[in-house]
């Protein structure tokens, strides 16, 4: 598995729902925010790698929910990435509540490459020094 990159998110009141627990459609953006935070942490920002036209968008993706994140928590959302093939990869999630240790949710992404016209490209080709980076990372 790759690095484990740690994002702290405090949960703010408009991310919640009548019920007070967290709504569902904002974990995918928790995702996105550790998966991004992760990708900058590996000097790999997806802003200049967006610049050098390569897209990454997801394909699938899949969330278990634990126990519910409430207004005013503090969770802390952890990406890894856990697999690449040169053209297509894969990061798991955990969130977790930072005060109780609590896991509330875990899920999946699954992603390609493509370029701007929406043709998948191989990493090796366009840019093989991203691609040895993200091998190295999911060999890990």
């Amino acid at each position: 598995m790759g690095k484990i990159i740690g994002t702290e998110h405090y949960i703010q009141y408009y991310e919640t729902d009548q019920m007070g627990c967290c709504h569902h459609s904002n974990y995918i953006r928790f995702f996105e925010e550790a998966r991004s935070r992760f990708f900058d942490e590996i000097g790999m920002p997806y802003a200049k790698v967006e610049q050098d036209g390569i897209l990454s968008p997801v394909v699938a993706a899949e969330m278990e929910f634990k126990m519910p994140c409430r207004y005013s928590d503090t969770i802390i959302i952890e990406a890894d990435l856990v697999s690449y093939s040169g053209v297509r990869f894969s990061f798991e999630y955990k969130i977790y509540n930072k005060d109780t240790g609590d896991v509330c949710c875990t899920g999946r992404t699954k992603h390609c490459f493509i370029d701007g016209a929406g043709k998948v490209l191989s990493l090796k080709k366009k840019d093989p020094v991203l691609h040895e980076r993200m091998t190295e990372l999911a060999a890990t």
